[in-house]
């Protein structure tokens, strides 16, 4: 048996997707199971313990390249060609089961474009989905989006016959990963085996962010009462705004912004004592884990897309108006609200250490 996996992004959602593949290899343990997923999410499945092949989307950088005005012909050219040439291997196999989980015009085309038998997904009703219930031929009545992420993929399977209580995440992280962070540690200084918070300050959308002076309060009342380093974390976007917050404390902290591989930055917060975060794909990965995570959200639904499973907490400020869903804002007065206090207290529910 032959089975497609349509979950293109982002981090948190394909994580969101990993006790489903779990699942369908627990069903089906002598099936060819292939995962879609964009380039950016890939190191989440690849390598997988349970995936047989792995095919990576380049979308965002094929329609960069062939629809900028200025991009050189050979760029152009270059990027057709690969884009065929995904299509062509999507196309391969006859699939027995192809299983959308994006619920997105994106995936919805990829859908379409593969050869297979039965193309479940999620008929119309569900929010943000974009059509894409128009490529499946099995659709699966919609359900409440107040669901959690995790548990919506996992009621698509049972809808399709296939059951688990399981929640398996079995992300691949590798010993190289691991030898590979413990230098990077070393290299700022740090001893592999030394406690350390890990603290993710930055998300996409503006009204997740929290004030970078209250970052810089939380990390060094957390040196201060736990005794422990803090460890910043986020991508190379985000060392401007690591700098300015670690520029803005009183202790020395150490800045990794930038400087991890997906699969390195899910080896360092292995290590750490937990995580303080704002809501944004680093937050899943430290819960899959198995990591304490305290989550700090303003404009989202942390039943619906929080850090999943026991011994987490979720600092919300309890406006009214909570959530909008919104990207922009006039006010964000919903993570403005939010105090170090509050954190600290999250903190404590969730860590090791004692004040």
């Amino acid at each position: 048996m032959n089975i497609l996996i349509v979950k293109l992004s982002a981090i948190g959602d394909v994580i969101h997707t990993l006790p489903a593949l779990n699942a369908i290899r627990n069903h089906y343990p002598d099936a060819c199971i292939t995962w879609v997923v964009e380039e950016a999410a890939a190191p989440l499945v690849e390598g997988h313990s349970v995936l047989d092949r792995v095919l990576i989307s380049k979308r965002k950088q094929w329609v960069k390249d062939i629809f900028t005005l200025k991009t050189k012909r050979f760029q152009k050219m270059r990027a057709i060609k690969e884009a065929y040439l995904f299509i062509k291997e999507l196309r391969d196999t006859r699939y027995d089961l192809v299983f959308d989980f994006q619920q997105l015009l994106k995936s919805g085309i990829l859908v379409g474009l593969s050869k297979g038998d039965r193309k479940t997904g999620y008929n119309k009703g569900m929010e943000h989905m974009e059509h894409s219930y128009l490529f499946l031929n099995q659709r699966i009545p919609p359900v409440k989006m107040d669901n959690h992420a995790l548990i919506r993929n996992l009621m698509l399977l049972d809808a399709s016959g296939i059951h688990s209580d399981d929640i398996i995440f079995d992300l691949p992280v590798r010993e190289k990963d691991r030898r590979m962070t413990d230098d990077l540690l070393s290299q700022h200084g740090m001893n592999a085996s030394e406690p350390f918070a890990a603290l993710n300050p930055v998300a996409k959308w503006e009204t997740k962010l929290w004030d970078d002076e209250k970052f810089s309060g939380l990390a060094d009342a957390l040196t201060d009462q736990y005794g422990i380093r803090v460890v910043f974390t986020g991508g190379p976007e985000d060392r401007g705004t690591v700098r300015n917050i670690i520029s803005g404390m009183q202790h020395e902290a150490v800045s990794l912004a930038g400087e991890t591989s997906l699969k390195m930055l899910a080896a360092l917060y292995e290590k750490s004592a937990f995580l303080i975060s704002t809501d944004t794909g680093p937050m899943h990965l430290a819960a899959a884990l198995g990591k304490p995570v305290v989550a700090i959200f303003g404009p989202t639904a942390p039943w619906r897309t929080g850090p999943f499973g026991p011994g987490h907490q979720v600092i919300r400020a309890g406006m009214e108006c909570s959530p909008c869903f919104k990207r922009h804002c006039n006010t964000t007065e919903c993570m403005k609200r939010v105090s170090i206090r509050d954190v600290l207290d999250g903190v404590r529910n969730v860590s090791r250490f004692r004040i």
